[in-house]
């Protein structure tokens, strides 16, 4: 699995557990090994012009996704297709801000956003309360579990 993080924001950020978080998310919903994967963590400006191309909404964002190939996770009993998943653009300085009024650290935000822009580029959506509540439900067990795997929680 080719996953790429690129840090154009200037904020200091833990690329490789990003990284290493993606690959866990991936390999949870059965992706192919194949697959590609970008994630790109901007500025405030730069996810402000990205929020207003893409949302046509103002002001800047946290994450954005930008889906490819449309890869689903793969039922247990499917092989996985190989393909290109797509991008995950998110903002250090936006995360920074909801993690102070969620009570936690930029880390764990810019984790949770990782995870989230994963799932959306895997078809998960939030846009009707029952989607909602899969995906945020989904969103929460891979946070679980991802720190669980690493050796504890934060």
């Amino acid at each position: 699995m080719t996953i790429e993080v690129n840090n154009e924001s200037g904020a200091e950020v833990d690329e490789k557990t990003l990284s290493d978080l993606a690959r866990f998310v991936l390999d949870h919903q059965r992706i192919h090994p194949l697959a590609e994967l970008a994630v790109l963590l901007v500025d405030t400006d730069t996810m402000e012009q990205l929020h207003v191309q893409w949302m046509d909404e103002p002001g800047p964002t946290d994450v954005l996704s930008f889906p490819m190939d449309e890869l689903r996770p793969t039922p247990d009993d499917a092989e996985p297709e190989p393909g290109l998943l797509g991008d995950v653009v998110l903002c250090p300085d936006v995360a920074a801000t909801q993690a102070k009024a969620a009570g936690h650290s930029t880390a764990d935000e810019l984790e949770l956003l990782t995870a989230h822009g994963i799932l959306h580029l895997l078809g998960y959506d939030h846009a009707e309360p029952e989607e909602e509540k899969e995906m945020f439900a989904l969103q929460k067990q891979l946070l679980i579990d991802w720190r669980t795997a690493r050796g504890g929680g934060r």
